[in-house]
């Protein structure tokens, strides 16, 4: 009896501990991603992958479900590329999804 519940409160101590851990494994990932790339490229791949979701439901619904975050990030792709310009909406969201 003693056991599993010296177990259980072992697991509930260092709960913390993983999820410090975790975070600052993370965060030092984010960070070193973001000095990577320039602030252009980075503020497009935020709003294509913010898009991603929105364009699985798009391309889902045939075209009758879209979304603020899908829209803008037609806009911007339609704005940065002449060639997407000329693309449907549905082909650029499947773009996105391909991304």
């Amino acid at each position: 009896m003693i056991r599993p519940f010296l177990s259980c409160v072992l697991l509930l101590a260092s709960a913390p501990l993983l999820a410090s851990s975790f975070a600052g494994s993370t965060a030092g990932t984010s960070a070193g991603a973001s000095s990577k790339g320039s602030s252009s490229s980075s503020g497009d791949d935020k709003v294509i992958q913010a898009a991603r979701e929105e364009a699985a439901g798009f391309v889902a619904s045939d075209g009758r479900q879209r979304g603020a975050r899908l829209q803008a990030a037609l806009l911007h792709l339609r704005q940065r590329d002449a060639g997407a310009a000329q693309a449907s909406d549905m082909q650029l969201a499947r773009a996105i999804l391909a991304r």
